[in-house]
């Protein structure tokens, strides 16, 4: 009996390889098959002892080629390794790393989303006589072991809701946040909130959470993996993978795959080495802080030591992230930095100072990163000259809004509640006086009226009018044809002039009001005052960082076609005489996505915005998404780019985002979805992932309208939809009205 259940054990190992390695030839794999299957054909007709000695012999080829195996391990075969149903899943976790823990938010398949498992978990510590138990919010996709309710750990955003919720639990009750991260990505649909738009927040509120994170990674799936991976401290398991999308979806990319097409299995494997994924490529890159090592080809439930190793390193890095905002801190601090699981005792709770030094710690961990992922091209000198310039701006800031504006407000307001008393008591002397006078008096004068401006019409002022001569005139207008209008069947459009539709009416149907595709020069020239734009950051430049085949020559073409060295546009402009700071994401440079020189870009403007006391404006001409070329190093400017704008909107600045033609995935799903106030051009479309994606993930046929801006706006995605003609003029009126309280017009 013994005999029979060291044999299965060792087929369910077979199987397990036989799954990682997959349709790969290894001459390893297929001497584990013929011995097995050598030992289990003559098991029957030996002796006992000689079976049981066979066996052990066995055994030991298994643990030897196990150790040669995973030395051999691919990128492909580590991301099957997590996708496997034996991979340890976060119920494993919390049986095994926590000493007690409460599930809440649901249970099982009865919860809002089973893929999104929140606990309320213990840690016991032991200090000689003394015990501590220390409470932790633990959060993580759950995929289970092939249950199929989980729905393989992507998260619906009513799930990312719910850990956005008790997230905010921990930070009021004062304890450590842990998330695990095991998602393929998130589940991409637009129904409310939707997922772009949660996950949005998740990053939003997690830059401001004033409590220690640390995440987990086993996989990280691109947005999914971002909306609980802002954290402090970023462990990833050895065999695990992070990336900006799956090796199919950039195989499928790549090969130009449509209709339900699937890539060749080699060009998988090519990708999934290209996009630097696994642990060794994210710490060498900075993206985690550090790798925890798993047994031979992956941890699974069984592997009780990797646990235990599991427990020292969330423990100690909650530690460090303490120890390092908190005051008496010295030889604690130099013992966990020479040992990890170093036997210190360290309270978990922060006080008002260390939770302040917590979030600057925090931008600047995501600052520091992707700054080997694009060029920056100027001389030493010019660097020089722009830091000393950066320090006299932000001291002169500092003096003029920090110091004396201050001291000028309340001198200010101190005035108008004054002014607002004397109101009061010369109002009512005034009424009084008025009385007294009135009865004394003996006639009253009689008012003129301007008989003649009550009988006559109003005058056609041309001067005050839009005569639809704009300051830029697209070259489509140069085009001697008819062009009809998408929306003919539907609201019987007729066929429109070229030079008439892209001229005077600016792209705008004069039937239905459909906006056609504009240039993005036509919004600079006339959106902002003529000659008031001054751009900032033009030596920043787009690179191969991850050295993809065949990218460096798209990206010389997208340079050579926009005459930009990146997607994005940072400048200062001026609105009716407002400056504004304005971040422009191109769609004719790679589809407007976003890497690492974009994202260094915006949040240098959003920095310096918050420095001059700046309303800063996002116009999305289009954008694909994150450039899956520079993989995490793209990835990454999801929470890099949403701490910029959480630290600037708290400051005091207005943050206006207005989409245009098409907007989709990371970008609208971080530092474009957080602004409280978004607004879309009519037929703009908005959202997370395309039709085609939607499909093929969830297997769901979405309505044709299911992305454009009504149906955004229905949602409560975005706030408002625009006409082009009136961008102009609307932003004009937001800049008077919303958000702001530290503007330097106000």
């Amino acid at each position: 009996m013994d005999i029979e259940k060291r044999i299965q054990e060792l087929r369910d190992r077979l199987k397990y390889i036989l799954d990682i390695f997959g349709p790969d030839e290894n001459a390893n794999v297929a001497m584990l098959e013929a011995k097995l299957g050598e030992y289990v054909a003559r098991e029957s007709g030996l002796p006992k002892q000689e079976a049981i000695r066979q066996l052990e012999t066995l055994e030991e080829l298994f643990r030897f080629l196990e150790k040669k195996l995973e030395r051999e391990l691919t990128p492909m075969n580590k991301v099957r390794i997590v996708r496997h149903p034996q991979r340890i899943c976060l119920k494993d976790i919390l049986e095994n790393v926590y000493d007690n823990y409460t599930e809440i938010g649901g249970q099982d398949d009865y919860s809002i989303d089973p893929s999104m498992l929140i606990a309320r978990a213990y840690i016991t510590r032991r200090r000689g006589k003394k015990v501590h138990n220390q409470a932790v919010m633990v959060i993580g996709q759950e995929k289970g072991h092939g249950q199929e309710f989980r729905n393989g750990g992507s998260v619906k955003p009513w799930g990312n809701a719910k850990a956005l919720h008790y997230m905010k639990v921990a930070e009021t009750e004062n304890i450590p946040i842990h998330t695990y991260i095991f998602t393929p990505g998130s589940y991409p649909i637009e129904d409310y909130p939707g997922a772009a738009q949660q996950i949005a927040k998740n990053l939003y509120e997690m830059a401001g959470l004033k409590v220690p994170i640390v995440a987990v990674i086993s996989e990280g799936g691109s947005g999914g993996a971002e909306a609980i991976g802002l954290a402090d401290t970023r462990i990833m398991m050895s065999h695990g993978y992070y990336s900006v999308i799956s090796p199919e979806g950039a195989a499928a990319i790549e090969g130009r795959l449509r209709g339900g097409q699937r890539a060749d299995t080699k060009l998988i494997e090519h990708c999934a080495k290209q996009l630097k994924i696994t642990a060794d490529d994210n710490r060498a890159n900075g993206y985690i802080d550090w790798k925890i090592n798993e047994p031979e080809l992956g941890a699974r439930p069984e592997h009780y030591d990797f646990f235990r190793k599991l427990r020292k390193s969330v423990i100690s890095s909650t530690d460090e992230i303490v120890l390092n905002v908190s005051g008496l801190r010295l030889f604690r601090s130099i013992a966990l930095k020479r040992h990890k699981g170093a036997d210190v005792y360290v309270r978990w709770s922060l006080n008002t100072r260390a939770k302040e030094r917590l979030l600057w710690t925090r931008y600047m961990k995501f600052r520091r990163m992707a700054q080997h992922a694009y060029l920056d091209k100027r001389h030493w000198f010019n660097r020089g000259s722009e830091w000393t310039s950066e320090l006299f701006s932000s001291l002169y800031s500092y003096f003029r809004y920090d110091l004396f504006g201050k001291q000028h407000k309340k001198v200010t307001e101190l005035a108008e509640d004054v002014h607002a008393e004397m109101q009061v008591v010369v109002g009512r002397s005034t009424k009084l006086w008025n009385a007294i006078t009135s009865r004394l008096s003996f006639g009253k004068g009689k008012k003129d009226v301007d008989k003649a401006g009550l009988t006559s019409l109003s005058v056609w002022d041309d001067g005050a009018q839009n005569s639809g001569k704009w300051q830029y005139v697209s070259p489509q207008a140069k085009l001697d044809r008819a062009v009809p209008c998408p929306n003919t069947a539907v609201h019987g459009c007729l066929d429109q002039w070229a030079p008439d539709l892209f001229g005077e009416w600016a792209g705008v149907c004069s039937f239905c009001g459909h906006h056609f595709p504009m240039e993005y020069q036509w919004y600079l020239h006339n959106i902002f005052d003529p000659g008031s734009i001054y751009e900032l950051f033009t030596e920043i430049e787009s690179t191969n960082p991850l050295k993809f085949e065949g990218f460096d020559l798209k990206l010389d073409e997208a340079k050579r076609k926009t005459g930009h060295k990146c997607g994005c546009m940072t400048f200062e402009a001026r609105i009716e005489g407002t400056t504004v700071m304005v971040a422009m994401f191109m769609g004719a440079f790679r589809g407007g996505s976003v890497g690492a020189a974009e994202g260094e870009k915006f949040i240098r403007a959003m920095e310096r915005a918050r420095k001059k006391q700046l309303p800063f404006l996002s116009y999305v001409h289009g954008t694909a998404g994150i450039r899956i070329q520079e993989g995490v190093n793209g990835v990454i400017q999801m929470p890099r780019c949403t701490l910029a704008v959480r630290r600037y909107t708290e400051a005091g600045g207005l943050y206006l985002v207005l989409y245009d033609t098409n907007s989709y995935a990371g970008p609208v799903a971080s530092f474009l979805g957080c602004s409280p106030y978004q607004f879309a051009v009519r037929s703009a479309n908005i959202g997370f992932a395309g039709p085609g994606v939607i499909k093929e993930t969830t297997g769901l046929d979405i309505p044709p309208n299911y992305h454009n801006a009504y149906q955004a706006l229905s949602r409560g995605h975005i706030q408002g939809i625009w006409d082009r003609r009136e961008i102009r003029g609307n932003l004009v009126q937001s800049l008077q009205t919303m958000g702001g309280r530290n503007l330097y017009y106000r």
